[in-house]
């Protein structure tokens, strides 16, 4: 069991602490230094690096709290935080999916053929999709911690 949550956590982690650097660091820092088509060009390069890590992340968070669940013997055995946890995660990796498939992939397209602003107006709507996906993370480890103590 230790090493299910080890696991579960460290993809947590992962996951949410990726979009907060991207979000408070490499974003602002990608606007000051960098005009928008090398902006651009670097958002689909990080995106492809990241968004492939945040999908094992994903395959590892459900797989490890199936088996988590499972050991206590299913929904009906586990507290109440745990239900909230995987409500939240559920919404998260389905706004990932949309991310993915629907943002990410039309930005790669766009960034290839150089069409700078719609390629912008794509990664405008991935970025907010992103702050929301962040504070769902932020929000489901305050469930957890807050949880575990017992407040919950």
């Amino acid at each position: 069991m230790a090493i299910l949550k080890l696991l579960h956590l460290l993809s947590a982690v992962l996951w949410v602490g990726g979009m907060f650097f991207a979000y408070t660091a490499l974003r602002p820092a990608a606007v000051e230094i960098l005009a928008p088509p090398e902006r651009l060009q670097l958002w689909s390069a990080v995106f492809r690096r990241f968004l492939h890590a945040v999908w094992g992340a994903i395959v590892v968070l459900v797989a490890s709290g199936i088996a988590m669940i499972a050991s206590y013997g299913g929904l009906v055995n586990v507290p109440t935080f745990i239900h909230i946890m995987l409500l939240l995660g559920t919404l998260m990796i389905a706004i990932f999916v949309w991310v993915y498939f629907a943002g990410y992939r039309k930005l790669r397209t766009l960034v290839a053929t150089q069409q700078w602003p719609e390629a912008g107006r794509v990664l405008g709507s991935i970025r907010q999709w992103i702050a929301i996906n962040l504070i769902l993370g932020i929000v489901t480890l305050c469930v957890v911690g807050l949880g575990r103590a017992g407040y919950l």
